[in-house]
């Protein structure tokens, strides 16, 4: 068990909790306010921000994608650096979050900010960055990982970087009442892969990972059970507490990660327009079954801990689908409009970014993720 872990990011989780960032960013400070399509105007985030910056010097920048593009966030650094800005503040969810790490970073950067997500360069430095939550899922608002995408050659990738955590975080769930059905099913199913990514993996003896992956796994299933009670507080409360710790990190500590959903799940976002969550639900199961030699014995700990069934892999992925399904979510390709050539383009992409050998054991071959494909396409 050896592992290093530093998470700096501070949260303030509740109710009105955006007063707080009145004093977290420094009043010499000026700051950038950036959010996507105008929903934090409808729902008060907005006039809450105005409100706790009114010491500050501020501009803002709309527009910020479900999926961001370096297209998108390139007109947002020609305006940091128009306008000098300190201070970054996100207001969203995690594309505007990821949207905002990117910008930070290329704001000081001379080349291309793609740079960053080909693998050409590494961060040095980034502006500081501040969030307010209003869409719990993807735990951008607490970790160090930035994706985003480049509409000219549909690519979605991701880069890590310990300059891109957030200074602080404010989680006030009260924001979440006006989301979509969608948006509330996507941020559970997106959380419920973010830990598998880290536990589905190999049998190990950390007893805090493994016990508390399995409590937020059992959060979720409670939630996707309550789902008639969505529009509580209470439910998504949780549900934005358990999507933070999901992904910032804590349960990779000293153990080895997948991360093949994702990576399979972005080019069908990057190709074929499908929201971050609902590629994972059409992956992840299919994954599973195709790898379950690898699989089998954290499957088995999982689904006798979590679902209460053992000896029965089969009944254990089709649990987990019901999961995903109960909150509107399909867990099959062909319930969306996909072309005969997904397995070329994602074959393609994937050598094209050297992804010939992935998941904990890089025996997720290309081969591999043919037959994963043609498993969700064919159930």
């Amino acid at each position: 068990m050896e592992f290093s872990f530093h998470n700096p990011t501070g949260i303030e989780f509740g109710k009105g909790k955006i007063k707080e960032i009145a004093n977290l960013i420094p009043k010499d400070n000026k700051v950038l306010v950036v959010y996507g399509g105008g929903s934090i105007k409808k729902n008060g985030a907005y006039d809450q921000v105005v409100e706790a910056l009114k010491d500050h010097q501020w501009v803002e920048f709309g527009g910020v994608e479900v999926n961001p593009t370096v297209e998108t966030m390139n007109k947002a650094v020609e305006l940091i650096k128009a306008e000098g800005v300190d201070f970054i503040l996100a207001v969203g969810g995690g594309s505007v979050i990821d949207g905002c790490k990117y910008a930070a970073a290329t704001a000081l950067y001379d080349g291309d900010g793609w740079d960053f997500l080909d693998g050409t360069a590494e961060v040095q430095k980034a502006l500081p960055i501040g969030v307010v939550l209003t869409l719990a899922a993807t735990g951008s608002e607490s970790n160090n990982l930035t994706v985003v995408s480049r509409k000219t050659t549909d690519e979605k990738r991701m880069y890590f970087s310990n300059h891109s955590y957030p200074q602080f975080a404010v989680l006030d769930p009260s924001f979440m009442g006006t989301l979509s059905d969608r948006q509330l099913g996507n941020g559970l199913v997106d959380a419920f892969v973010h830990i598998s990514e880290q536990y589905l993996t190999k049998t190990n003896d950390l007893l805090v990972n493994d016990g508390y992956a399995e409590t937020l796994y059992k959060g979720l299933v409670t939630l996707a059970q309550r789902w008639d009670e969505r529009r509580t507080l209470w439910w998504q409360e949780n549900l934005m507490h358990i999507c933070n710790q999901a992904l910032n990190f804590q349960l990779a500590n000293g153990v080895c990660q997948d991360w093949s959903t994702h990576i399979i799940g972005h080019e069908l976002t990057a190709f074929y327009g499908l929201d971050h969550a609902r590629s994972l639900a059409v992956i992840l199961p299919h994954l599973l079954r195709e790898m379950i030699d690898e699989k089998q014995d954290k499957l088995a700990q999982f689904g006798k801990n979590v679902f209460g069934i053992e000896n029965n892999n089969e009944a254990i992925i089709n649990k987990m689908e019901k999961v995903f399904e109960s909150v509107g979510l399909p867990t099959r390709l062909s319930a969306y409009e996909i072309d005969d050539k997904v397995v070329e383009n994602v074959q393609n992409a994937f050598k094209s970014h050297g992804y010939t050998e992935i998941g904990e054991n890089g025996t997720v071959t290309l081969d591999k993720v043919e037959k994963i494909i043609n498993r969700s396409i064919a159930a």
